[in-house]
């Protein structure tokens, strides 16, 4: 039973977080029913037959499609104002299905540089062993896209912000370049989230997220979703997911419903907080750099301001004495959490350069500004007063 207050009236998306593709059971319960079952029954064998040909409705088996995973990816796609959304087992998992299910042998992939580890190993590694040529590109030289692209294309991947610099892409030049190109423009929007910005009204055909990150938002499950137009989802996507099984479980489903209950508020709170603290750390003078987009010292602040309703929740900072100096600081916290996840109610602290992005040469890292002193610092819903306190005292006994 469908709910009246589904998302489908076209509500704002702070409202179609909370109700958006809302489904009820007979029982008629306030919150979104957990559908724990991975498979379903039929009251004949006619029916079986019609369900499998796609002649209903009716839910078969749950890699390929559940109640509870259905509520969430109808309210990923209310809230990012697309019209379909597949979910995922994870980011990751999102990540490579999106390009995965449309690339073949002999066609040409074009990224951005300036990428998580999993997601340049996917690109680089993985896409290449079955005959995809790939190009990467710095992701803010329009140039250099525009050369790379120059002959023809099947997909371009990028992330803006970037994971852990914090570049700043401008989506719809890309974009253009992309489509004129013949491909599709792929965005992974997890740095700034549904919350801050729209990559599918700047010209992204496809979107993904991993959903462990700000939508459940509070590190409890692992999840991902893409979200594109049905001609992708049809051709391309959904026969990818049911026959190669990357399913998104309807518990963690469930989670992330509720996760995204709160999203706004938390990613906005948590900006107000990053936005603190990156003028606090920048007018320091003690640090060797202090990155977040929005610093007027930021390379890519004015086009931040304009395809950006939030400067996000993570701060980048580069520590003196490199990889010791940055160790100290990150030993000395007594608040914030070393942890490779981000977005998340509790602070955490992360050094990409022995972790996340470790696997990358030296020369490419320091090419990306991932330098040993980097520090990426992921900011939660604790008093910002207190994570200042907590940060100048870790900086003080970096020093050494």
């Amino acid at each position: 039973m469908a709910d009246k207050n589904n998302g489908q009236r076209g509500y704002r998306p702070r409202t179609n977080m909370v109700r958006g593709g809302l489904s009820r059971s007979e029982f008629q319960e306030t919150c979104e029913g957990l559908f724990a079952t991975s498979g379903y029954v039929y009251a004949n064998a006619e029916e079986a037959e019609a369900a499998f040909k796609g002649e209903n409705t009716k839910f078969i088996y749950s890699r390929f499609s559940n109640p509870t995973v259905n509520m969430f990816e109808k309210r990923m796609a209310l809230i990012e104002g697309m019209e379909s959304c597949r979910a995922t087992a994870s980011g990751m998992a999102a990540v490579f299905a999106s390009l995965a299910c449309m690339v073949r042998a002999g066609d040409r992939v074009v990224a951005s540089r300036a990428l998580f580890g999993s997601c340049l190993y996917v690109i680089t590694d993985i896409l290449p062993r079955f005959g995809v040529e790939v190009t990467l590109v710095d992701g803010t030289d329009l140039g250099q896209w525009e050369k790379a692209l120059a002959g023809g294309v099947r997909a371009a991947f990028l992330e803006t912000p970037s994971n852990p610099g914090l570049e700043v892409i401008d989506l719809p030049a890309v974009a253009d370049l992309v489509h004129k190109a013949g491909g599709r423009l792929v965005v992974d929007n997890v740095f700034a989230s549904p919350a801050l910005q729209k990559p599918h009204a700047l010209g992204a055909d496809v979107v993904v997220y991993s959903a462990t990150k700000h939508i459940d938002g509070q590190g409890r499950v692992l999840g991902g979703a893409i979200l594109g137009d049905p001609e992708y989802m049809d051709e391309h996507l959904r026969m990818f997911l049911r026959h190669t099984g990357p399913s998104l479980s309807p518990f963690n489903a469930w989670v992330l419903l509720k996760g995204l209950e709160t999203l706004e508020l938390r990613v906005r709170s948590m900006c107000d907080s990053a936005g603190r603290i990156a003028a606090w750390l920048d007018g320091r003078g003690d640090l060797v750099r202090v990155v977040y987009p929005g610093l007027a010292s930021h390379p890519q602040h004015e086009l931040a301001k304009r395809q950006m309703s939030g400067f996000g929740t993570v701060v980048g900072l580069e520590v003196p004495g490199g990889k010791a100096g940055a160790f100290r600081f990150l030993n000395a916290l007594e608040l914030a959490d070393i942890s490779n996840n981000l977005g998340d109610a509790k602070t955490l602290v992360t050094h990409p350069a022995t972790t996340t992005h470790q696997r990358i040469a030296e020369e490419d890292r320091n090419h990306l500004g991932i330098t040993q002193g980097y520090v990426r610092l992921s900011v939660g819903l604790e008093d910002p007063d207190d994570l200042l306190e907590d940060i100048d005292r870790a900086l003080k006994a970096a020093r050494g």
